[in-house]
């Protein structure tokens, strides 16, 4: 009974960082808000396709929300800013979001100013998972031979034993926040 009650509670913890209301995510699962409402308050005759379907909506693996594991990402998430829109699965970038990603633990997080360089990038490799976004100018992420250009309000969430490397991708210096977790 405690694994269903935490999965309920997942659920719920998810409708909100998603910044969704009950309504909304019954209508895109086709049930009555009825039927939701009970599935986030116990959990109970939760149908297994009912949690695929969420693990879908919030792009999430469906293993998180069985177990509340974070399955480690092979590659990588871009999000777009989008404006100050909400995109994706961050509403706005607040540390709730960030430490519900990183296992649900707050990391110190750092700025980075990277200045205009002609030099290659220098490609890292460590563990644990890491976040960037973008705070000024136009950050440029490498992987290996592929590039990702992300401008102020862009961010991206990866796996970094993959050699990566980061600089700046304009002709004012650039900033980024970033946290590591282990």
């Amino acid at each position: 009974m405690d694994e269903i009650r935490e999965i309920a509670m997942r659920i719920k913890e998810l409708r909100e960082i998603c910044d969704y209301s009950q309504e909304e995510i019954a209508s895109r699962l086709g049930i009555s808000l009825e039927l939701y409402s009970s599935y986030e308050k116990s959990g109970e005759d939760i149908p297994i396709n009912v949690i695929y379907q969420l693990s879908k909506i919030y792009k999430v693996d469906f293993s998180e929300i069985l177990t509340g594991v974070s399955a480690k990402l092979k590659t990588y998430q871009v999000v777009r800013g989008g404006n100050g829109q909400r995109a994706d699965r961050y509403p706005g970038y607040e540390f709730k979001d960030l430490a519900y990603h990183f296992n649900n633990e707050i990391m110190q997080p750092f700025l980075v100013t990277l200045q205009p360089s002609e030099k290659q990038v220098d490609l890292v490799s460590h563990r644990g998972e890491e976040f960037n976004l973008v705070l000024e100018g136009t950050v440029v992420v490498t992987f290996g031979d592929q590039e990702i250009v992300l401008e102020k309000g862009d961010s991206i969430y990866f796996n970094p034993n993959y050699p990566h490397g980061q600089r700046c991708g304009g002709t004012e210096p650039a900033t980024f926040l970033t946290m590591i977790a282990e």
